[in-house]
């Protein structure tokens, strides 16, 4: 239920509060006055687009804020699964520039998305555009459904979702499918790159630099052969080599030491240092001894260095990384290798999708026939009560191929006079026939769905007469279980509020908008100007006499 609603600077409206009273709520006005502005302001709060075309003229933002209670679990368990303080009431704001909007429930900043989501729990507004949607076929599926009960709701999430289950199932056997086009291409590409490596058969990962070292001391073996064996003979061979002049030098020093123990160490550190030389000689004479220059094992040498090279180009700079891509290779491999596998899998999900689908969207048209044909009936007894006594209400259920919504196309048809036949919403010549479809509808639904506030703007446009009675008393009996505000022309309609609002428009340098909650005697006098513009006795006594026909709380 709407508690209240405060606007700032909102089109004409500078500031304005207004309490709603629980039942019947009515907004009259003059032409032009700015009615409408008070449900557009309420339509904006719960997520409309296009709102800062309504900022009022030299003002930098808009302020709109509801205030709702509701008992509808639903609402709790949306605000919950928002992360959304549930409150004693449900305070929705938002504020509007020209650059930006701040939407709020409960002090939480949310999303357009998740306002229009919540309004769905909690207001209704009929307004002309809703009657266009009404009156197309697409909408009549949802119009139905929505009379159905909880097993009926929860046939239609369960289908939904294996539907949607099959899509996506439908779309990955497609995209793989194409893929299969080239696969053979890829499957042989793949072989040759791991056969290449494989065949390599790397197993050291430093392999690379060792075989590049051996191959650079066969190629120098020569140089390498003069250097090590000159070496050699200066250290032991030849005359004056570095040896025998140490040899010379201990004999020296040993000769010494009988004049001197002290050194006897120095002779023992050259003996020690002669032994080493000899030992360096040695390795050296040995070491050029084996030097050879091989030209097979260079011929080998090369040829493995050239292959891992060409591997390095191909694959990656160093063996560890080939060897990496290698396995990223078997395992792409493995992959595309069983992917038809995969086909014959995803292909068996699909037909088990279509059968489930298939079930389900036969029980849910069975479960649609049930309901148009109950939903005919209440419809055909509302349009009766409306002053349209020979009108016959149908819905057609078509068998079409599946889709998001099952296998019905469905369309709402009436005939609104004795002899014709039923003819599609849209085909209505009559406003006020419209206008009473609508509020046949409406009046059905609201009695079904949880929803406190229903909302209408100008119902009675087209009705006149006898059926305006009918479309006055309906209001009444609406408000009897829900709050009902409506905008109206009409002084049969306005007499049955339990709280009546005039707006009234005013133009001096600016021009602005007020509202007024009517007492008694403003009541009669606002009625007595919506039915004939003057106040007269007999004017007086007609609305006196619509007054007196209100029915009581």
């Amino acid at each position: 239920m709407l508690k209240s609603i405060f606007i700032k600077n909102f089109a004409l409206i500078d500031e304005l509060s207004i309490d709603f009273d629980e039942r019947l709520n009515i907004i009259t006005g003059e032409t032009g006055a700015g009615k409408s502005i008070i449900i557009d302001a309420i339509d904006a709060v719960l997520g409309a687009r296009g709102a800062k075309d309504y900022i009022k003229e030299g003002e930098e933002k808009a302020v709109i804020e509801l205030v709702l209670a509701s008992d509808n679990p639903k609402v709790s368990d949306f605000l919950e699964q928002n992360s959304i303080d549930i409150l004693e009431e449900i305070i929705l704001s938002r504020e509007i520039t020209a650059q930006s909007s701040r939407s709020r429930i409960n002090g939480t900043l949310v999303t357009q998305n998740v306002l229009q989501e919540l309004k769905n729990f909690l207001i209704d507004i009929h307004s002309q555009h809703q009657t266009y949607k009404y009156l197309q076929p697409k909408t009549h599926i949802q119009l139905l459904d929505n009379y159905g009960d909880r097993e009926h709701f929860q046939l239609i999430e369960k289908y939904e979702k294996l539907y949607g289950e099959l899509l996506s199932a439908k779309r990955d056997f497609k995209e793989k499918s194409a893929q299969n086009f080239d696969i053979e291409k890829r499957l042989d590409f793949l072989k040759f790159q791991i056969d290449e490596i494989e065949s390599a058969e790397i197993e050291d990962t430093t392999e690379f630099e060792k075989l590049k070292a051996e191959r650079e001391k066969i190629i120098n073996a020569k140089d390498l052969k003069d250097l090590s064996y000159g070496s050699y003979y200066a250290l032991y061979s030849q005359d004056n080599s570095v040896i025998s002049t140490l040899s010379s030098i201990e004999s020296k020093i040993l000769k010494a030491c009988r004049f001197d123990e002290s050194l006897n160490k120095i002779v023992d550190n050259i003996a020690e240092s002669t032994a080493i030389l000899e030992d360096v000689a040695s390795e050296l004479r040995n070491y050029a001894e084996n030097l050879s220059m091989d030209e097979y094992r260079l011929e080998v040498l090369e040829e493995r260095i050239s292959l891992l090279e060409k591997l390095r180009r191909k694959y990656g700079n160093t063996l560890e990384e080939i060897l990496a891509q290698l396995e990223d290779f078997r395992q792409e491999y493995n992959e595309i290798e069983h992917a038809d596998e995969n086909l014959k899998e995803l292909e068996e999900k699909i037909n088990i999708l279509e059968k489930e689908t298939d079930i389900l969207a036969s029980n849910l048209s069975e479960k649609r026939h049930i309901l148009a044909q109950k939903l005919e009936n209440l419809i055909e007894n509302e349009l009766h009560f409306l002053s349209m006594p020979k009108a016959k209400f149908k819905i057609d259920i078509k068998t079409s191929s599946k889709s998001a919504t099952g296998i019905d196309e469905i369309e709402f048809l009436i005939s609104a006079n004795a002899g014709e036949s039923p003819k599609p919403l849209a085909k209505i010549a009559s406003g006020g026939e419209i206008a009473r479809v609508m509020l046949a509808i409406k009046s059905i639904f609201a009695k079904s769905d949880n929803l406190n506030t229903v909302i209408f703007d100008e119902i009675e446009t087209g009705i006149s007469g006898k059926a305006l009675q009918c479309v006055a008393d309906k209001m009444d009996d609406l408000a009897c279980h829900h709050q009902i505000i409506c905008i109206t022309h009409q002084p049969i309609i306005a007499a049955k509020a339990d709280k009546h609002l005039h707006v009234e428009k005013y133009q001096d340098n600016s021009t602005y908008v007020t509202i007024t909650t009517l007492d008694n005697q403003q009541q009669i006098e606002v009625l007595c100007q919506i039915a004939g513009g003057t106040k007269t006795e007999e004017g007086m006594a007609f609305v006196k006499n619509l007054l007196a026909l209100k029915k009581p709380r």
